[in-house]
């Protein structure tokens, strides 16, 4: 079988060109990639646990937390204890945290209409379906 005759060969070949798209618009706004994606992830009103960040988005706790800490060092987002139980942690937006998770958010959304709009609703319920079962196969 040749690679571009399986499914991990067109997968991977996509998420490439993705994230290379997504780190260039990120780059042009101090971001990369992967903080984009934790500021989209963190709730801009309430924050979000930091507990429940890794789970959301699939990453490692090593990872996250080297990021958290780039992150909170460029003013992007405050770490704040809650002030009920002082095991919880909430990572919360600094202002400038909420405006390039609008630019990120700007980016994603025109990404997924664009895509949209060439394929239809029907063909993205479909594509939805088959990587639902892919991702139950990779449970097995």
């Amino acid at each position: 079988m040749k690679p571009e005759e399986t499914l991990d060969f067109h997968i991977r070949w996509a998420w490439l060109k993705i994230s290379k798209m997504y780190n260039q618009e990120a780059s042009e706004h101090g971001l990369t990639q992967s903080s984009g994606f934790i500021l989209l992830n963190i709730d801009p009103k309430c924050g979000t646990p930091a507990t429940q960040l890794g789970p959301m988005m699939g990453m490692e706790p090593t990872s996250l937390s080297r990021t958290l800490k780039s992150m909170e060092e460029k003013g992007w987002i405050e770490k704040k204890q809650n002030d009920n139980d002082k095991r919880i942690t909430r990572i919360c937006l600094s202002a400038e945290g909420k405006r390039l998770r609008n630019i990120s958010r700007k980016t994603v959304v025109g990404f997924n209409e664009r895509v949209l709009n060439e394929i239809g609703q029907k063909r993205f319920n479909d594509f939805k379906e088959v990587i639902q079962i892919i991702d139950q196969q990779t449970m097995n």
